[in-house]
């Protein structure tokens, strides 16, 4: 009789998994997750690759590659999401791409992305620097210089990001072209030495943004000040404003950041299109994570524990997305 109630037991605990499997909107739905090559950008996608796994959907892993080549592949069905379509800053390459005729993006992801220019505060104060058009003057510039051709190294923006055409733009337009050299290239590699810089006592001028690691090190405020621009410069938008409310500009206005997919997949996937519309990542539990990745722990398996970390501290947030995602399939 024992045996019997638990078989009976196994059983109906197994007939209710096979149906609860069975009704998951992607089961037999295959993803693919594109990311550009900014490896702090993983945490946010591992977010909703997991999340896309509690709706049953099979993610492959993540493809790398420039945002550009991602806008291009995800309209073209190569590809199914990015978590880190940047607005207004990949607006060229979103709209290039297809825009919303190609692409489902609905909801903010992130918010309070903000990019400018800094310096450190020990200079700033020393030569009153408050604005990046200072640097027209030799002098102010030749503070900056590292490799002595009497130009201020602007730690920059790598190509095929979006904000290297901005920054080219904005030198140009300040008048900046004879007193400024905007060094591209890898940019971890770039920022490290602006650290080591920092670290001897150096003037430092550099591009950052958040959310990131950087800004955790060399805090705004305490560390670093940023510079301010003498007039909003927007690369194919003549009326582009970049001044905030409070009337001070930094050159690029504040980003949201959101889940941008394709959107024949989207509409055949009504589960997953609402969850990319509903999920939200505080700026700061980015830069958390990017910072814990800047300390050493930035292994796959250490990124996958810290997105399970997450999830365990915000359960119940993370189990309401799985619920209204499933909601909207039936």
């Amino acid at each position: 009789m024992k045996h019997s109630i638990l078989a009976l037991a196994a059983l109906s605990t197994f007939g209710l998994s096979s149906v609860y499997a069975a009704d998951l909107p992607g089961k037999g739905v295959t993803v693919t997750p594109i990311q550009s090559t900014i490896s702090e950008e993983a945490f946010q996608t591992i977010l909703v690759d997991k999340a896309l796994e509690k709706l049953g959907y099979t993610v492959q892993p993540i493809r790398e590659v420039d945002y550009n080549v991602g806008y291009t592949t995800i309209a073209e069905g190569d590809g199914t999401f990015m978590a880190a379509n940047w607005a207004p800053l990949h607006d060229d390459m979103y709209n290039a791409a297809g825009g919303s005729k190609t692409f489902y993006r609905q909801g903010t992801y992130v918010t309070g992305a903000a990019q400018g220019y800094l310096i450190d505060k020990k200079t700033a104060q020393q030569y009153h620097i408050t604005n990046i058009e200072q640097l027209k003057d030799p002098k102010i510039a030749r503070l900056f210089d590292t490799n002595s051709d009497g130009k201020a190294d602007l730690t920059g923006c790598a190509p095929g990001w979006g904000c290297e055409t901005v920054i080219n733009a904005q030198v140009k337009a300040y008048g900046l072209t004879d007193t400024v050299q905007h060094n591209q290239g890898n940019y971890s590699a770039m920022i490290a030495d602006t650290m080591t810089r920092y670290k001897e006592g150096k003037p430092i001028l550099y591009y950052t943004w958040t959310p990131y690691w950087v800004s955790n090190v060399l805090v705004p405020g305490k560390d670093t000040v940023w510079l301010q621009v003498p007039f909003s410069v927007v690369p194919g938008n003549e009326k582009g404003d970049t001044k905030l409310p409070n009337g001070k500009n930094y050159g690029f206005p504040v980003n949201t950041m959101h889940i941008v997919a394709n959107a024949k997949w989207a509409q055949a996937n009504p589960a997953a299109a609402r969850l990319f519309a509903i999920m939200k990542l505080p700026l700061a539990d980015i830069n958390a994570q990017n910072a814990a990745m800047h300390a050493g722990q930035s292994s796959e398996a250490d990124i996958e524990a810290q997105t399970n970390g997450w999830i365990k501290a915000h359960q119940a947030t993370f189990d309401g997305w799985i619920k209204e995602a499933a909601a909207a399939a039936k």
